[in-house]
């Protein structure tokens, strides 16, 4: 399995307990099967992640006496969890003395389902135990569906993910889906005045409740922060910022190594920029450098006959922008530095509030966004009385939030699910 799945390195991402509950790069652990003798949670939690592995292995990283260690791996060796395989001498590997018995907990042991719940997009990943894709939908929502119409689409693409998968229904271990939206701790969304958020968490604890053991509801940038404290720029941080910076700003926020949540879920909003003089808006950066593009026009800064002008015609978008910049283009540089002045005001106002190590520009903007992230060191030290954060592009691309889903539902699943499975085959 992957680095996220490792036994002694777990997801850095909330459990089963809910998002708050979490230490960002601490440990998570599997938990004794219901019912059952502690050892087997403690040979799991052992297994978990570790490929291949001897009951000397096991009995070290257990803690657990020979006996004790051998009964536990051979009672989950008959209730179907863990697989013995072929002895050292058997796979050509070991030529002398006694050989000893190998195991493994197999990644195809279940699965773990992921959702990306946008605004106007949504994304459905099944993968197994080593975080192996088995299946992928992705396809346009219309933000003009009812509530009653967009729970139908999440739940046909999810089915239809599941069945390309291949994964049997009661194999499914875990589902987390995530929200552009604030999520309380049991799943639902508070009002917005515009309904925004109960369209986009259109009551998916609920609708989804039966998919899996154990299911989450996360807001999206809280599941960026979850994958760039387990897969990216803040693998080992305990002090960061994962911004979702596109269409609007979301910030995931991680403060001594737990994810912050809040009563409402709430405290990764940023409603607050309407207020920020410089700011005064939550737009995110793509709206914002073709609003200054356009500001530069209209005042007629920018030559009226140069090239920005000509692309304005053709219609502004930021990756355009972008990269006129990127060939000297003097507008568009003058775009790309009024726009890192104003990244540097969001990321003052977070230095301020959060004290972060890094704040991570995240999301498919970030692919082309080095050259304002460049401009926006420039001018930030002055803006803050604290040690400024760096400002770091997130490598995750355009699916983070489905890649911090399902960091998440791994963790779930090794903490609740995989506990709760063992469960049911040892009942029979």
């Amino acid at each position: 399995m992957p680095r996220s799945a490792a036994p002694d390195a777990p997801p850095a991402v909330p459990g089963a307990a809910g998002a708050g509950d979490a230490v960002a790069g601490g440990a998570s652990t599997a938990g004794a099967p219901s019912g059952s003798r502690p050892s087997l949670g403690q040979v799991l939690d052992f297994a978990w992640g570790r490929g291949p592995f001897t009951a000397t292995e096991a009995m070290a990283g257990a803690s657990l006496t020979r006996s004790t260690t051998i009964d536990a791996i051979d009672t989950l060796v008959e209730a179907g969890i863990v697989r013995e395989l072929p002895n050292a001498r058997d796979a050509g590997q070991y030529s002398g003395g006694r050989p000893a018995r190998r195991f493994e907990l197999p990644s195809d042991l279940g699965a773990v389902i992921a959702i990306d719940a946008g605004d106007t997009h949504l994304g459905v990943t099944v993968t197994d135990l080593a975080r192996t894709p088995l299946a992928h939908r992705r396809t346009d929502l219309d933000r003009h569906h009812t509530v009653g119409q967009r729970r139908a689409v999440i739940l046909q693409h999810l089915d239809a993910a599941l069945t390309s998968s291949g994964v049997p229904r009661d194999r499914v271990l875990a589902l987390c889906a995530g929200v552009a939206a604030p999520v309380a701790r049991n799943g639902s969304s508070p009002p917005h005045p515009d309904g925004f958020w109960e369209r986009t968490n259109p009551g998916l604890a609920e609708l989804l409740a039966g998919w899996a053991p154990v299911v989450e509801i996360k807001n999206d940038a809280v599941l960026a922060a979850a994958a760039e404290g387990d897969l990216g720029e803040a693998v080992g941080c305990r002090d960061y910022i994962a911004l979702v910076a596109g269409e609007r700003f979301g910030a995931g926020a991680v403060v001594d190594g737990h994810i912050l949540h809040g009563a409402h879920g709430g405290v990764g909003e940023m409603v607050l920029f309407d207020h920020v003089r410089g700011v005064d808006s939550a737009d995110g950066l793509g709206p914002t450098i073709t609003r200054i593009a356009g500001e530069l026009l209209a005042s007629g800064e920018a030559a009226a006959d140069g090239a920005l002008a000509r692309l304005a015609a053709e219609g502004l978008t930021a990756d355009r922008v972008l990269a006129l910049a990127e060939t000297g283009d003097v507008d568009a540089a003058r775009v790309v530095r009024d726009t890192g002045a104003f990244l540097a005001r969001v990321v003052a106002v977070l230095g301020s509030t959060y004290d972060p190590e890094r704040v991570i520009i995240c999301g498919a903007i970030a692919e082309s966004i080095q050259p304002v992230l460049d401009a926006a060191r420039d001018v930030l030290r002055p803006l803050l009385d604290l040690p400024a954060p760096a400002i770091l592009r997130s490598k995750l691309g355009a699916d983070i939030v489905l890649a911090g889903a399902v960091s998440t539902a791994l963790a779930a699943a090794r903490t609740a699910g995989l506990p709760q499975l063992v469960a049911r085959r040892l009942q029979g």
